[in-house]
């Protein structure tokens, strides 16, 4: 007995064209595909943790509702509307050959045009037909948003039928052909209650956060289900199309097992993740990184696996005790615990990312070494691709284990929106802050990171506006019961406080004051310290055999440019590595020309964001080779000055420290490379010296130090930085002190200093809520159970996909741009390769970020560029590498006149610009 009439078989789900052949699906071939494709993902993807909290909601029949949701979620398709849809590359010979296929089937008058049909999408249609039904409307809300974008909030769908009748039957009074597509979608939808036993009474409302999830695992599944080849490599099938010649398909339950059985033995080629507790700390420690741990380590792992329900640990210790492996095992331990089967690893920058992408690497390799399975992993960033440890990592299906030296790959399926997905994810922050952005696929993201322990890396250096959406994706994770591993040098009270309560707050769905009320935190400032979150228990950990104490003298100084430069010279004119950090790029490359125009046989190299990415690995690369843990290629003089960046994650060591005025914490940050490592110092450098310039009196830093840096931040620096640190045993009492909201004893200051002060604060108070505002309008709402997913992504104005990124920092838009250089009518890199000798890729990693300077009027600039890059590169617009890439052209001395200034690049300076 045939379950589908002629006309039901007919109706279309997919179509294409390939060399001149039309192809087809049959709809009700790719709603059985997307049933069997969720319903493998929610067994065999899913974890432990992520089916625990939808079955929770959806009670015993989980597994129906999840295949029935997979089948029933382009129902909306069996309407005239769609039907009768153009194709998406207007092909008017396939449409018709589509109409006629229909004709030929017993549907009638199927050709004429719906004047209106764009008025009811399929995705919408499904939703109001499942309404039509009296299916629970957050059920019915998951077919509407199944394209990324739910219904708007404002739209009634259940009036859509009434409102657009011919787009569900074809015609608005005609009683026959109206019964027939009431028939074949009343036929649809009972033959999917039938197909996974279930009922319309026994689909339940959907609480939100199970509602996100599910959003998530269909896109994912029809994704999958529409995904003809894997990576488009026609050797390897998934779920085809089929020619349109065959116009009588027969529905056949034994073909379309066999079809999805062969699409998912080709996309399912990772190892899972089968996570184990840590049965001893100090075995585990040999067994990955070949070390024992240290006591930090060993006590707070120790303490983390005491924990009996895990869900936010916060980490706080310096620079070098090893965070990174505490992190890692205790990520594993959690995982076992809680059922998790994946890590992501966030980072301020693509430059930490980086760095860190290695270090999981190899423990993700190690790990699968000692279970015998291999993982993938993916470098979330723009810039992956030119990270060579990612590039060289071999794609997971041409992996053989047993043959292949490593136990990591890279699966080519989860790339862009989908790379989240992957099981294993190091990157930027950014990327998990998004979880907060209203932005298309949103879904995706949020079921990317519930099947993850998420480990957070130097969150002291998030400022207000990235920390309300750190804040606000913290209640979401807390919601699905993801575990949350935050890591940080430091941490003012009131900060801890405030993101552990976040979580609890999403977890518990409590108030986040009610929450703070409830917890038993103390104003510790022991150092170092773990907080850990027990159910609904908060322990802290400050109990840590003592670590080894290093005094630190600090020295003021108020000197001009010349001055300073020399200053430095004499610190090192008996030998020495002298550390020079200042605030902006100028400031680095003035200082080190100064230097060298007054001993020009001193070695200085400089590193900044203003090189070259190339020129900036090598830097780095050269940097931790001259001065990092290693004596070896350690010169007996250098001088190196650079911005911000040379306190980011890279191990070297400095025997003498100059830095301009910044924030308590990040000046700590940085005298966390002054005497490093043990070794002799040379004479005059024995004792560790911090020197701090730019403090011109109480208040008074400059306009460049104050445009950078919170005057009030900078003040309270000022005031509590004493004139000798111990270190590390200062640093959580000092950070608190400047943080802290609490009014300090202000009764050495001057009236006048008093005056500034208040002032600051307030202008600093404005700020801050300004920021917290700013972020808001892009912002989801927190986790509320009984909401709806209607409207959950409603703008005021739009926010597309590409501004993701800047939307979750508060930073002004900026422009990249390749460097290239003409020389004798060829065009070549800055290093003299010429580019029709050089791939595409390597042109394509010569980039730099133009300062602000520069490009004061951005879209002017932009267009600028645009049609210079058009002009000289016209090809490269088909390019996948360059097609995007904009282009600066310089002359054959690598310089060149633009925007009012002249623009220089020097391999030992970076990009140089001197208004003209």
């Amino acid at each position: 007995m045939n379950e589908f009439s002629r006309q039901e078989l007919a109706l279309w789900g997919k179509k294409g064209d390939k060399d001149g052949e039309y192809f087809w699906l049959p709809l009700i071939a790719h709603l059985m595909d997307a049933k069997n494709v969720i319903g493998f993902l929610y067994m065999h993807w899913l974890d432990d943790g992520q089916r625990k909290l939808i079955e929770k909601n959806l009670g015993p029949k989980a597994a129906n509702i999840v295949q029935f949701l997979g089948y029933v979620h382009d129902i909306g398709k069996a309407t005239p509307a769609f039907q009768t849809k153009q194709s998406r590359w207007n092909n008017p010979d396939l449409d018709h050959e589509i109409v006629e296929h229909l004709l030929k089937a017993g549907f009638k008058e199927i050709n004429d045009k719906l004047p209106m049909a764009e008025k009811s999408p399929h995705n919408f249609a499904g939703e109001a037909i499942l309404l039509n039904y009296g299916v629970e409307p957050s059920f019915a809300a998951l077919l509407g948003g199944h394209h990324g974008t739910p219904c708007s909030g404002n739209r009634n769908l259940k009036r859509d039928i009434i409102d657009h009748t011919a787009n569900y039957y074809q015609r608005d009074h005609d009683g026959d052909i109206q019964q027939m597509w009431k028939k074949i979608q009343q036929d649809f939808f009972e033959f999917g209650l039938k197909e996974c036993d279930l009922t319309v009474s026994e689909i339940p409302a959907i609480e939100q956060e199970v509602a996100v999830e599910l959003e998530g695992l269909l896109i994912m599944a029809d994704w999958l289900a529409s995904s003809e080849y894997f990576d488009e490599d026609k050797n390897k099938p998934m779920f085809t199309l089929i020619p349109l010649t065959d116009e009588d398909f027969v529905f056949d339950r034994k073909q379309l097992k066999q079809r999805f059985q062969r699409a998912i033995k080709t996309w399912f080629v990772d190892g899972s993740w089968i996570p184990q507790r840590i049965a001893n700390i100090d075995n585990y420690f040999e067994n990955i990184w070949n070390f024992s741990p240290r006591n930090v380590q060993k006590t707070m792992l120790s303490k983390i696996q005491s924990s009996i329900d895990p869900g936010i640990v916060v980490i706080e210790a310096p620079m070098g005790i090893g965070k990174t492996e505490i992190a890692l095992a205790a990520a594993q331990q959690i995982a076992a615990v809680k059922g998790k089967s994946g890590v992501f690893v966030g980072l301020p920058t693509q430059a930490t990312s980086n760095a860190m992408f290695s270090r999981v690497r190899d423990w993700l390799d190690r790990i699968g070494q000692l279970q015998g399975n291999s993982f993938s992993i993916n470098l979330a960033h723009s810039k992956a691709g030119f990270n060579l440890d990612f590039s060289k990592l071999p794609q997971a299906e041409n992996l053989d284990f047993e043959e292949d030296e490593t136990s990591v790959s890279v699966n080519r399926w989860f790339v862009g929106k989908k790379s989240v997905l992957s099981k294993f994810n190091v990157g930027t922050v950014d990327n998990l802050l998004q979880m907060g952005l209203k932005q298309r696929h949103l879904f995706l993201k949020h079921l990317g990171f519930s099947d993850k322990v998420v480990i957070i890396d130097e969150v002291h250096s998030y400022d207000a506006y990235m920390s309300s959406y750190l804040k606000k994706v913290l209640s979401w994770l807390g919601a699905y019961d993801v575990p949350v591993i935050l890591l940080s040098t430091t941490l003012p009270y009131e900060t801890r406080e405030g993101l552990v309560s976040e979580y609890l707050s999403g977890k518990y769905s409590i108030s986040v004051k009610k929450i703070a009320s409830t917890l038993d935190f103390t104003k510790k400032t022991e150092y170092p310290l773990l907080t850990f979150s027990d159910g609904e228990k908060i322990e802290q950990v400050a109990d840590f055999k003592q670590s080894t104490q290093k005094k630190i003298e600090v020295v003021r100084l108020n000197l001009d440019e010349t001055n300073l430069a020399k200053d430095i010279l004499a610190k090192v004119e008996n030998g020495g590595v002298a550390g020079v950090v200042v605030n902006t790029v100028a400031r680095a490359q003035q200082l080190a020309e100064l230097i060298k125009s007054l001993d020009q046989d001193m070695p200085v190299l400089i590193l900044h964001s203003a090189f070259l990415a190339p020129d900036r690995a090598k830097i780095e690369k050269n940097l931790q080779k001259l001065i990092g843990k290693s004596q070896e290629d350690r010169p007996e003089k250098l001088i190196v000055i650079g911005t911000q960046v040379l306190e980011q994650s890279l191990d070297i060591d400095f025997d003498v420290l100059f830095t301009d005025i910044a924030p308590m914490d990040l000046i700590l940050q940085r005298i966390g490379r002054l005497h490093r490592h043990k070794r002799v110092r040379p004479s005059g450098l024995e004792k560790a010296r911090v020197f701090i310039s730019g403090i011109q009196g109480f208040g008074e830093y400059g306009d460049a130090n104050e445009s950078i840096y919170s005057k009030y931040i900078l003040m309270k620096t000022d005031y509590y930085l004493p004139d000798e640190l111990i270190i590390p045993a200062d640093i959580s009492k000092l950070v608190n002190l400047t943080y802290s909201s609490e009014i300090f004893d202000q009764s050495d200051l001057s009236s006048d200093s008093i005056e500034k002060l208040e002032m600051a604060k307030k202008d600093e108070e404005l700020f801050i809520e300004k920021e917290k505002q700013k972020a808001k309008n892009f912002q989801i709402a927190k986790p509320k159970s009984k909401k709806l997913i209607r409207g959950w992504l409603d703008l005021k104005k739009p926010v597309n996909d590409l501004v993701g990124d800047a939307s979750v920092r508060d930073i002004e838009d900026s422009i990249e741009v390749i460097l290239v250089k003409k020389v004798n009518d060829e065009f070549m890199l800055l290093d003299g390769e010429n580019i029709e000798n050089v791939d595409s890729a390597k042109i394509a990693s010569e980039t730099i970020r133009l300062p602000r300077r520069l490009t004061f009027d951005i879209e002017a600039t932009i267009s600028e560029l645009e049609k210079e890059t058009r002009s000289l590169f016209a090809d490269w617009k088909t390019d996948p590498w360059l097609k995007k890439s904009l282009v600066l052209c310089l002359d054959k001395h690598n310089s060149t006149h633009f925007n009012g200034y002249k623009v220089i690049y020097k391999p030992e300076l970076g990009l140089v610009c001197e208004k003209e």
